[in-house]
């Protein structure tokens, strides 16, 4: 094992597909010889040149629909797009192309494409820059939606996402970048896609999130540990396929279940596994579903109040004592 950062892991992931297979490029705005606005790809440009490391203009339309036609063509295009906010401007290349080609054209097309984007709130950096629609994306059938939260996750899924035949989504959150942990150190570790997993082992209630929000119940976690009370933790890690069975489980096994994203609570992820365990296991439940997610406003630019409208560990915590009928 190695201990390495999540912006680590997902470098460590992109070299070592471009090194496996010659078909892999990758391309973006100021990823070369910037290095990428998180420093992911700092070194490519001079380790593998030009044609294989392609800055691009700022065209997001432009970048998705040119990796679109090189992955028809045969190759393994890695798209980056600077925040997942631009990727509005590509809406119509990611889920009126990428998204359908292979069904349109009964199989006979495939899109092996990756779209790389940074997504979530905490850096000040504006309500049109922080915001986390994970949830719109995962909403259109054909397109794979991953966002990991463990430095692990973060290599293991990115490069299966690389090695897939369809087209992926990879969210990555903008706080978790310097977020360290163990990565198994093979270069053939592959951590399949549409698999949640369980992250913590407990009896008292089920937590269920991902990406950034994992790591905010995993802290929430520990704290109810010290008050007597062990909380199951279970990581989507993909949207779409989404991976409702150990969820279920869980929900069996403790009867109350708390939903945490940092999205906003309307129409979002926690709606959606909030419905599902209320088809599926509806009686096992001893209380109603609680979700934990970012307020119905657009993110602050002050950092006290982005703070205040980002779910917190204490709001985490207090969610699990209202299942358990402890406030």
């Amino acid at each position: 094992m190695a201990r390495m950062t999540v912006r680590e892991a997902i470098s460590a992931a992109l070299r070592e597909e471009m090194y496996r297979d010659e078909r892999v490029f990758i391309m973006g705005e100021e990823i070369g010889k910037w290095g990428g606005t998180y420093a992911v790809t700092r070194g490519f440009l001079d380790e593998f040149g030009e044609k294989r490391v392609r800055d691009t203009p700022i065209a997001e339309g432009v970048i998705v629909g040119a990796a679109i036609g090189a992955a028809i063509a045969g190759l393994r295009p890695v798209a980056e797009l600077m925040t997942i906010n631009f990727a509005f401007l590509a809406m119509d290349q990611i889920v009126n192309h990428a998204a359908k080609i292979h069904y349109m054209f009964n199989g006979q097309i495939r899109v092996p494409l990756v779209i790389r984007t940074v997504g979530g709130g905490g850096r000040q950096l504006g309500a049109t820059h922080s915001q986390t629609p994970d949830v719109v994306f995962a909403h259109f059938p054909g397109l794979k939606v991953v966002a990991p939260g463990t430095p692990a996750d973060a290599k293991g899924l990115l490069k299966s996402a690389i090695r897939d035949e369809d087209p992926v989504f990879f969210i990555e959150h903008a706080t978790l970048y310097q977020v360290r942990g163990e990565v198994p150190d093979d270069e053939d570790f592959l951590v399949p896609i549409g698999v949640s997993d369980v992250k913590r082992v407990g009896k008292d209630a089920t937590i269920v999130s991902y990406s950034k929000m994992l790591q905010v119940s995993l802290e929430a976690a520990d704290r109810l540990a010290a008050e007597g009370i062990e909380v199951e933790i279970i990581d989507l890690r993909t949207l779409r396929p989404l991976d409702m069975a150990p969820v279920i489980a869980s929900v069996k096994k403790t009867n109350r279940l708390v939903v945490v994203e940092e999205g906003w609570r309307s129409f979002g992820i926690g709606a959606e596994i909030s419905s599902r365990v209320t088809e599926q296991a509806f009686d096992y439940l001893d209380a109603p579903v609680r979700r934990v997610a970012q307020a119905e406003v657009p993110l602050p630019y002050n950092r006290r109040l982005e703070q205040l409208a980002l779910p917190q560990v204490e709001d985490v915590v207090n969610a699990v004592k209202d299942v358990m009928y402890l406030r």
